[in-house]
């Protein structure tokens, strides 16, 4: 990242930096993640989270992809951050591959617009037979 880049925190800003997952960009998963808020980070200060008049975060962690307004990253964060994440992992980010979507509710929505966006063929599985968010 580099000055003027958009940013938005999410709920944790860093691991360990050390073990398999750090070194593969998978930090949720390190048993030493450091949290957003009354965490103590790398220098040993304490992290507050929203409550903060300033924050450090290792600069991955605040990435926001460019072709995503700053307003609406940071109102969602968590929930494009839940999909966007899986799809870019698992390289379901490539023009062609095709995507299963159980459900068009919050989240499942979110996925079709990511995947779609990204060019993969989307398929939304649903069991309501009225179709989700109808009733």
């Amino acid at each position: 990242m580099t000055v003027g880049d958009k940013a938005a925190i999410g709920c944790m800003v860093g691991g360990c930096d050390k073990c398999d997952d750090c070194t593969k960009g998978l930090e949720s998963y390190c048993r030493d993640t450091i949290l957003t808020y009354n965490y103590i980070y790398h220098d040993g200060t304490r992290t507050y989270g929203g409550y903060s008049d300033w924050i450090v975060a290792e600069e991955h962690c605040g990435e926001v992809p460019g072709y995503i307004a700053h307003g609406l990253w940071c109102a969602t964060s968590m929930c494009w951050i839940t999909v966007y994440s899986p799809l870019k992992y698992y390289g379901l980010n490539e023009p062609g591959k095709h995507l299963g979507v159980v459900g068009l509710g919050g989240l499942g929505h979110l996925a079709v617009k990511f995947a779609k966006a990204f060019g993969v063929k989307v398929t939304v599985i649903s069991t309501s037979p009225q179709g989700e968010g109808s009733h």
